[in-house]
């Protein structure tokens, strides 16, 4: 372990100087990572690594020994390969998604692809349904098991050279999967509904007994991976939508023991064994992120809880180890420093440096990321996130409220975010606000949004900006909101219900009347269609009520507009009803900008430094510091 240190205590150090930051070009915050994600090979050997470039994100496999490229892959524009597994030493899986703006949720193709790591042997394996991998099946190194959703879940035997299947089992979980056990049994089916349902099955025999079912919003019960018996298994359980917790249950008394529980914030992330038959961490991300060790004397364990601490003031995120538990994949990151890769070589104690995903960041000119909590005015404690200046006092600053998208289930977390810092380094604060809707805090947490977007969900923000000013660190009169997708629609709805509280709104692809998205993709499922149905107002007067555009008499802010004409997550009509909307009422927008062939959110480096160039320009113009006070605005 003092080898271990040793070793990395070098690579964990920061520059401790804070001083006034260069301005860094906008370019340096937008350029594409060298890296998404990374995955390491059974035996240590090779790294599999997606790399995003611009309109499509390509797969490479390295040798670790010397970084050089053993195979590489290419699927063509708006084609993201996502999800990468290892069948064998020999052989990747992987997914491809769509994805033609930088803010849309990416769509699976609905195949499964498969090659040699040189890339000999490809194949494509079509299907209707989404295909997913559920595990090896050690005493078959050609095959794996995969599932697909078709109104019902099914698991299928496949070949990974030839892609044919056999079928094992099926559920009646329209949306979801399977958790096998160690020797390949399927024991639970667990996802959703098309109407929002979660349900959990027990296979018994050779039927499946529901042993859970809630609401969208409401309690959890989830299997995670079967301990070494075959017999206990590990289960996320979260009781009337609570946080979830970490639970070991017995198969056979029905008895469950909790493992691990934050109260105020559900796992993300998790270690287990080698073997995978011990969990042996839970991570975190409950203002700074940590890891829960339940396993404190496992040996492996000692390994992991000696990487974290040799990576002190950094967040350390796991990998899935080689097999024989000798090498340790990891990704370590902080608020100031984007996402490095390490492999750990257990025998020898050594680091290696495998990449960086922006090695042009200097993390010293970088500005700090602070937690905080809150009470809204209806008693609901809130969490998140102030960026302050780089070298400022952080005091009586101006600052750019930055709503996030979603709305439900996503949330701001800590970590390196490009145009937060961006902004930061230009001067301004920035406040970030896991509102009622925001993920990772419980089901109930996302249900008390559903239905609020305008209204209580808009409350929380501005409840925080009134506690940063009497924290001290906002100057009441410099305040700005910006956001996009959603948070385009909450800036502009902001401003709508609390006129005098913002210098200047930005909305960016945002949602300005609520009954457009019923043109939207995603509407066009059944799954969509229920989505909406669950958290959209009800009625049309109420959805009017809660949409910017039946509110631009009351807009007291000068306003930008950002969208893609190609937009089909959030289409453009929202854009042109509100401004339309807003020259009738004599309040049309100082600046519009629309880039024709972008679409949800703009991928085109050029097209984004012409952006942010200009929003800059704009926020400068109103709360930066040759901004005219708020008084003379107003004679």
């Amino acid at each position: 372990m003092r080898l271990m240190t040793c070793a990395l205590v070098m690579l964990a150090l920061t520059a401790s100087h804070v001083g006034l930051a260069r301005e860094v070009p906008i370019q340096d915050f937008f350029k594409e990572a060298e890296f998404t994600s990374i995955s390491l090979s059974p035996d240590g050997q090779h790294i599999a690594i997606t790399v995003p470039q611009v309109d499509r994100t390509q797969l490479a496999v390295l040798r670790v020994a010397d970084k050089g490229i053993v195979g590489k892959w290419d699927y063509g524009a708006d084609r993201h390969i996502r999800n990468v597994f290892w069948a064998n030493n020999e052989r990747l899986m992987f997914g491809v998604s769509k994805k033609t703006g930088r803010f849309d949720f990416e769509v699976p193709s609905g195949n499964l692809f498969a090659s040699n790591i040189d890339g000999s042997k490809r194949i494509d394996i079509p299907n209707g349904a989404y295909y997913q991998v559920v595990s090896l099946t050690p005493e078959e190194p050609r095959t794996i098991l995969v599932q697909r959703s078709v109104e019902s879940a099914f698991l299928f035997k496949m070949d990974v050279y030839t892609g044919r299947t056999s079928n094992v089992a099926s559920a009646p979980v329209q949306q979801g999967g399977f958790l096998v056990d160690h020797a390949g049994n399927p024991r639970f089916a667990f996802g959703a509904m098309d109407d929002g349902r979660n349900v959990t099955y027990r296979r018994d025999g050779d039927g499946w007994t529901l042993v859970h079912t809630s609401e969208r919003n409401g309690a959890t019960f989830q299997p995670l991976g079967f301990a070494a018996d075959n017999r206990h298994v590990y289960m996320l359980r979260g009781e009337q939508g609570k946080p979830e917790s970490v639970v070991l249950l017995d198969m056979d008394t029905r008895e469950e023991k909790v493992l691990s529980n934050n109260g105020t914030v559900d796992p993300s992330g998790y270690v287990w064994s080698a073997d995978r038959t011990t969990l042996l961490g839970v991570f975190y991300e409950d203002g700074l992120p940590y890891w829960d060790w339940l396993e404190p004397d496992n040996e492996e364990t000692k390994v992991y809880a000696g990487l974290v601490k040799a990576f002190d003031g950094k967040a350390v995120r796991f990998l899935r180890p080689s097999d024989d538990g000798r090498f340790l994949a990891m990704q370590v990151y902080s608020d100031r420093q984007p996402a490095e890769a390490y492999l750990f070589d257990r025998q020898t104690g050594q680091a290696t440096y495998l990449s960086g995903s922006r090695d042009w960041i200097k993390a010293d000119e970088m500005s700090p990321m602070k937690p905080f909590s809150f009470t809204s005015r209806d008693g609901l404690v809130l969490h998140g996130y102030i960026t302050i200046p780089n070298g400022s006092d952080g005091k009586n600053l101006p600052m750019i409220v930055n709503p996030h998208g979603g709305p439900h289930g996503i949330r701001d977390d800590w970590g390196f975010n490009p145009e937060v810092q961006l902004l930061a380094n230009r001067g301004y604060a920035v406040l970030q606000v896991n509102y009622r809707g925001s993920g990772g805090y419980g089901n109930a947490f996302i249900g008390k949004g559903y239905r609020h977007w305008g209204t209580s969900m808009q409350d929380d923000l501005t409840d925080a900006v009134k506690w940063a000013v009497d924290e001290g660190f906002a100057n009441k009169d410099r305040i700005c909101i910006y956001g996009a997708s959603y948070g385009g629609y909450a800036a502009l709805m902001s401003a709508v219900r609390e006129p005098d509280l913002y210098r200047c709104v930005v909305g960016y692809v945002g949602v300005y009347d609520l009954d457009v998205q019923y043109d939207a993709d995603f509407a066009g499922q059944k799954a969509g269609r229920n989505y909406l149905k669950d958290v959209y107002p009800t009625t049309r007067e109420e959805r009017q009520a809660q949409s910017p555009i039946y509110g631009v008499e009351r807009l007291a802010a000068p306003v930008m507009l950002v969208h893609g004409e190609k937009d089909v997550r959030v289409p453009i009509k929202n854009l042109h009803l509100l401004i339309d909307r807003m020259e009738k009422a004599g309040k049309a927008p100082e600046l519009v900008v629309i880039e024709k062939k972008e679409a949800h959110g703009f991928r085109d480096l050029k097209n984004n430094i012409n952006l942010y160039t200009k929003m800059l320009a704009f926020f400068d113009r109103h709360i930066g510091a040759d901004a005219k006070p708020r008084s003379a605005t107003q004679n």
